[in-house]
């Protein structure tokens, strides 16, 4: 039987994924019944993200609108229940329809259990995005 891998090695390895655009791999890593929280969601932007069906659904266009080429400042702090992890980086890369660069700072709280994300809390800033339409890949109702 092989160990699971720990919070940090478990995103890290999400985020290997996340670049090379394989959002299919990056869901597998989910729990069946994960939840996807986004706190600073604004009006008409998901809030909770509710099963691995439901964060498919949401990522699932994410690299036809953000083509991700990094995640520089990546910093993975140990908490004290061994299953959740502080992470705070950034992603980069650039807006697909508009070439425009893409520059983001991200704080997640997540929580693991055999190896799968059971609770994931981003507290990512969407109004960052430009609000012309070029990076909509979250289900925003308008």
């Amino acid at each position: 039987m092989t160990a699971s891998p720990s919070p940090a090695e478990l995103f890290r390895h999400s985020l290997r994924l996340l670049l090379d655009k394989d959002i299919a791999g990056w869901v597998r890593l989910w729990d069946d019944d994960g939840v996807l929280e986004f706190p600073f969601a604004p009006e008409g932007w998901p809030t909770r993200l509710e099963g691995k069906a439901a964060v498919l659904d949401y990522m699932r266009d994410y690299p036809d609108h953000i083509d991700l080429h990094a995640f520089p400042d990546l910093t993975i702090h140990r908490t004290d229940d061994p299953a959740t992890v502080v992470v705070e980086m950034r992603g980069v890369g650039r807006l697909v329809k508009s070439a425009e660069p893409f520059d983001m700072r991200y704080v997640a709280v997540v929580t693991v259990a055999d190896g799968r994300f059971t609770h994931y809390r981003d507290y990512w800033n969407p109004l960052a995005l430009p609000q012309d339409g070029t990076a909509d890949f979250a289900g925003r109702v308008r």
